[in-house]
């Protein structure tokens, strides 16, 4: 699921503004390539470390919606373009927050 979020984003902003190449876009880039990057690398460590991981991924997560919201208010994507995304964002981080847990018991 951290994936398909990753691609989505990395496909929707290769439509924004050309001069938002370095800033918003850039952003939006890093932060979902994050998400899923985190969990890989943190799967293969101790279930504290993988914890952590897992937080660090959450962390970029949260970015990113705010990040989603902001390219919405400046009419880079839909309002039902970004609802979309921020459902898909949120259900990602309740599975997630359950997975974490259940390393912690």
């Amino acid at each position: 699921m951290g994936l398909e979020i990753a691609k989505t984003i990395l496909d929707l902003t290769d439509t924004f503004p050309t001069f938002e190449k370095f800033g918003l876009k850039s952003q939006m880039d890093r932060c979902s390539i994050s998400i899923p990057s985190n969990i890989a690398e943190g799967s293969s460590r101790t279930n504290k470390s993988f914890s952590h991981f897992i937080d660090i991924s959450l962390g970029s997560s949260f970015e990113l919606q705010t990040q989603l919201l902001l390219a919405n208010h400046r009419k880079y994507i839909s309002n039902e373009v970004t609802d979309n995304l921020e459902n898909k964002i949120e259900e990602w981080q309740r599975a997630t927050m359950v997975f974490q847990n259940t390393l912690k018991e």
